[in-house]
Protein backbone atom coordinates (compact mmCIF):
# COMPACT_ATOMS: atom_id res chain seq x y z
CA UNK A 1 0.00 0.00 0.00
CA UNK A 2 1.21 3.39 -0.85
CA UNK A 3 -0.02 4.55 2.35
CA UNK A 4 2.21 2.71 4.12
CA UNK A 5 5.37 3.95 2.32
CA UNK A 6 3.82 7.00 3.23
CA UNK A 7 4.00 6.42 7.35
CA UNK A 8 7.50 5.12 7.23
CA UNK A 9 9.13 8.35 5.41
CA UNK A 10 6.73 10.85 8.01
CA UNK A 11 8.09 8.48 10.65
CA UNK A 12 11.81 9.22 9.72
CA UNK A 13 11.57 12.43 9.85
CA UNK A 14 9.44 12.52 12.79
CA UNK A 15 12.20 10.77 14.77
CA UNK A 16 14.84 13.48 12.53
CA UNK A 17 13.79 16.47 12.97
CA UNK A 18 13.16 16.85 16.74
CA UNK A 19 16.53 14.53 17.36
CA UNK A 20 18.56 17.02 15.43
CA UNK A 21 17.10 19.83 16.51
CA UNK A 22 17.39 19.16 20.43
CA UNK A 23 21.01 18.37 20.14
CA UNK A 24 21.85 20.93 18.01
CA UNK A 25 20.57 23.30 20.59
CA UNK A 26 22.62 21.67 23.30
CA UNK A 27 25.45 21.96 21.32
CA UNK A 28 25.27 25.89 20.64
CA UNK A 29 24.83 26.09 24.61
CA UNK A 30 27.97 23.83 25.31
CA UNK A 31 30.00 25.74 22.96
CA UNK A 32 28.46 29.16 22.86
CA UNK A 33 32.01 30.78 23.22
CA UNK A 34 32.33 29.27 19.02
CA UNK A 35 29.41 32.28 18.47
CA UNK A 36 31.07 35.23 20.98
CA UNK A 37 31.72 38.59 18.64
CA UNK A 38 29.61 37.31 16.01
CA UNK A 39 25.51 38.27 15.47
CA UNK A 40 24.79 34.50 16.99
CA UNK A 41 26.35 35.29 20.09
CA UNK A 42 24.35 33.07 22.78
CA UNK A 43 22.25 34.72 25.76
CA UNK A 44 23.78 34.16 29.21
CA UNK A 45 20.71 32.12 29.94
CA UNK A 46 21.40 29.59 27.08
CA UNK A 47 24.94 29.08 27.87
CA UNK A 48 26.34 25.86 29.47
CA UNK A 49 29.66 24.34 31.01
CA UNK A 50 30.89 21.09 29.10
CA UNK A 51 28.13 18.50 30.02
CA UNK A 52 26.89 15.78 28.36
CA UNK A 53 22.96 15.64 29.96
CA UNK A 54 21.81 12.55 28.98
CA UNK A 55 24.19 11.34 31.49
CA UNK A 56 24.93 13.71 33.91
CA UNK A 57 21.87 16.12 33.57
CA UNK A 58 24.08 19.14 33.49
CA UNK A 59 21.01 20.90 31.53
CA UNK A 60 17.63 20.79 30.66
CA UNK A 61 16.25 20.79 27.31
CA UNK A 62 14.49 24.24 27.77
CA UNK A 63 17.74 26.03 28.61
CA UNK A 64 19.17 24.58 25.83
CA UNK A 65 16.52 25.53 23.55
CA UNK A 66 14.57 28.89 25.01
CA UNK A 67 16.92 31.89 24.20
CA UNK A 68 18.33 33.51 21.64
CA UNK A 69 19.59 31.74 18.99
CA UNK A 70 18.74 28.27 19.63
CA UNK A 71 15.20 28.83 19.92
CA UNK A 72 15.75 30.20 15.87
CA UNK A 73 16.46 26.22 15.52
CA UNK A 74 14.02 24.13 18.38
CA UNK A 75 10.67 26.63 17.24
CA UNK A 76 10.51 25.76 13.91
CA UNK A 77 11.61 22.46 13.98
CA UNK A 78 9.06 21.06 16.73
CA UNK A 79 5.85 23.13 15.01
CA UNK A 80 7.54 21.49 11.81
CA UNK A 81 7.21 17.87 13.53
CA UNK A 82 4.10 18.10 15.17
CA UNK A 83 2.34 19.55 11.35
CA UNK A 84 3.92 15.84 10.87
CA UNK A 85 2.63 14.07 13.40
CA UNK A 86 -1.03 15.24 13.14
CA UNK A 87 -0.55 14.05 9.34
CA UNK A 88 1.34 10.52 10.68
CA UNK A 89 -1.75 10.14 13.29
CA UNK A 90 -4.27 10.47 10.24
CA UNK A 91 -2.99 8.24 7.77
CA UNK A 92 -1.89 5.73 10.41
CA UNK A 93 -6.07 5.91 11.42
CA UNK A 94 -7.08 5.23 7.51
CA UNK A 95 -4.13 2.35 7.37
CA UNK A 96 -5.42 0.65 10.26
CA UNK A 97 -9.67 0.88 9.03
CA UNK A 98 -8.61 -0.83 6.21
CA UNK A 99 -6.99 -3.75 7.89
CA UNK A 100 -10.12 -3.50 10.13
CA UNK A 101 -12.60 -3.44 7.34
CA UNK A 102 -14.01 -0.34 9.20
CA UNK A 103 -14.34 3.16 7.16
CA UNK A 104 -14.22 6.77 8.73
CA UNK A 105 -13.95 5.72 12.52
CA UNK A 106 -11.56 7.78 14.25
CA UNK A 107 -9.85 5.68 16.96
CA UNK A 108 -8.84 6.87 19.94
CA UNK A 109 -4.86 6.51 19.20
CA UNK A 110 -5.70 9.10 16.90
CA UNK A 111 -7.53 11.68 18.41
CA UNK A 112 -5.07 11.36 21.61
CA UNK A 113 -1.92 11.78 18.64
CA UNK A 114 -3.20 14.83 17.34
CA UNK A 115 -4.22 16.64 20.40
CA UNK A 116 -0.84 15.57 21.53
CA UNK A 117 0.79 17.54 18.48
CA UNK A 118 -1.44 20.55 19.11
CA UNK A 119 -0.04 20.25 22.59
CA UNK A 120 3.78 20.08 21.40
CA UNK A 121 3.19 23.63 18.86
CA UNK A 122 1.50 25.60 21.95
CA UNK A 123 4.48 24.65 24.05
CA UNK A 124 6.98 25.35 20.92
CA UNK A 125 5.30 28.60 20.49
CA UNK A 126 5.58 29.71 24.13
CA UNK A 127 8.87 28.41 24.98
CA UNK A 128 10.81 31.63 26.34
CA UNK A 129 7.92 33.28 26.44
CA UNK A 130 7.42 35.27 29.95
CA UNK A 131 4.63 36.64 31.64
CA UNK A 132 5.53 36.56 35.88
CA UNK A 133 2.38 35.26 36.55
CA UNK A 134 1.42 32.44 38.22
CA UNK A 135 -1.93 30.86 35.84
CA UNK A 136 0.94 31.78 33.25
CA UNK A 137 3.41 29.45 34.80
CA UNK A 138 0.89 26.32 35.61
CA UNK A 139 -0.28 26.41 31.61
CA UNK A 140 2.96 26.37 30.28
CA UNK A 141 3.95 23.32 32.72
CA UNK A 142 0.52 21.75 31.64
CA UNK A 143 0.78 22.14 28.10
CA UNK A 144 4.19 20.12 28.36
CA UNK A 145 2.63 17.27 30.78
CA UNK A 146 -0.62 17.19 28.33
CA UNK A 147 1.83 16.73 25.38
CA UNK A 148 3.50 13.55 27.26
CA UNK A 149 0.41 11.89 28.79
CA UNK A 150 -1.15 12.24 25.25
CA UNK A 151 1.32 11.34 23.14
CA UNK A 152 2.30 8.17 25.62
CA UNK A 153 -1.29 7.15 25.60
CA UNK A 154 -1.55 7.62 21.57
CA UNK A 155 1.72 5.11 21.36
CA UNK A 156 0.02 2.83 23.61
CA UNK A 157 -3.43 2.60 22.28
CA UNK A 158 -1.63 1.94 18.67
CA UNK A 159 0.27 -0.67 20.13
CA UNK A 160 -2.39 -2.32 21.61
CA UNK A 161 -3.83 -2.24 18.22
CA UNK A 162 -0.86 -3.63 16.76
CA UNK A 163 -1.31 -6.51 18.96
CA UNK A 164 -4.62 -6.82 18.06
CA UNK A 165 -4.55 -7.41 14.50
CA UNK A 166 -0.85 -8.76 13.93
CA UNK A 167 -2.53 -12.02 12.26
CA UNK A 168 -3.74 -9.78 9.89
CA UNK A 169 -1.48 -7.24 9.54
CA UNK A 170 1.79 -9.82 9.75
CA UNK A 171 2.81 -9.80 6.39
CA UNK A 172 3.30 -6.44 5.77
CA UNK A 173 4.93 -5.89 9.21
CA UNK A 174 8.52 -7.02 11.30
CA UNK A 175 7.35 -8.66 14.30
CA UNK A 176 10.56 -8.10 16.13
CA UNK A 177 10.00 -4.70 15.91
CA UNK A 178 6.64 -5.30 16.58
CA UNK A 179 7.84 -6.51 20.11
CA UNK A 180 10.68 -3.32 20.46
CA UNK A 181 7.56 -0.96 20.18
CA UNK A 182 5.57 -3.06 23.27
CA UNK A 183 8.77 -3.22 25.36
CA UNK A 184 9.78 0.45 24.67
CA UNK A 185 6.00 1.98 25.47
CA UNK A 186 6.05 -0.35 28.18
CA UNK A 187 9.18 1.14 29.65
CA UNK A 188 8.29 4.24 29.14
CA UNK A 189 5.05 4.28 31.11
CA UNK A 190 6.26 2.70 33.51
CA UNK A 191 9.13 5.54 34.03
CA UNK A 192 6.34 7.88 33.71
CA UNK A 193 4.73 6.10 36.87
CA UNK A 194 7.85 5.32 39.13
CA UNK A 195 9.39 9.29 38.34
CA UNK A 196 6.36 10.80 39.01
CA UNK A 197 6.51 11.12 42.90
CA UNK A 198 10.19 12.60 41.91
CA UNK A 199 9.28 15.18 39.19
CA UNK A 200 6.78 16.89 40.77
CA UNK A 201 8.63 17.82 44.27
CA UNK A 202 11.81 20.23 44.22
CA UNK A 203 14.87 18.50 43.81
CA UNK A 204 16.90 16.20 41.99
CA UNK A 205 17.75 18.74 39.14
CA UNK A 206 20.48 16.92 37.94
CA UNK A 207 17.84 13.86 37.79
CA UNK A 208 15.10 15.56 36.31
CA UNK A 209 17.24 17.07 33.29
CA UNK A 210 18.67 13.40 32.77
CA UNK A 211 15.25 12.06 32.93
CA UNK A 212 14.24 14.93 30.13
CA UNK A 213 17.04 13.98 27.79
CA UNK A 214 16.34 10.37 27.95
CA UNK A 215 12.97 10.17 28.01
CA UNK A 216 12.41 12.80 24.93
CA UNK A 217 14.88 10.52 22.66
CA UNK A 218 12.52 7.31 24.11
CA UNK A 219 9.19 8.93 22.78
CA UNK A 220 10.58 9.99 19.45
CA UNK A 221 11.96 6.60 18.85
CA UNK A 222 8.64 4.97 18.85
CA UNK A 223 8.80 6.69 15.48
CA UNK A 224 11.99 5.44 14.62
CA UNK A 225 11.02 2.13 14.92
CA UNK A 226 7.75 3.08 13.24
CA UNK A 227 9.92 3.13 10.17
CA UNK A 228 11.41 0.01 11.02
CA UNK A 229 8.06 -1.48 11.72
CA UNK A 230 6.59 -1.50 7.99
CA UNK A 231 7.43 -3.31 5.37
CA UNK A 232 7.70 -1.73 1.84
CA UNK A 233 4.81 -1.68 0.15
Amino acid sequence: MEIRTQIKKLSLWIFIIPFVAVNLCLFVSVNFHLFDNTFLSVDQIGRSQPTFPYFDGGVSISRTARTYPTYFIFKPSMIFASILLIIYWRKTNILINSYSGTLNKNNLFKTFGILSAIFLIIHSIFLGVKFDYDLYKFFRRFVLLAFIIFEIVAQSLLVIKFFKLKDTISKDINNYVLMLKIILVSILVIVAILSFPIVVTSGNTHFKHGLEWNYFVGVIAFYLLTFLFWKKA
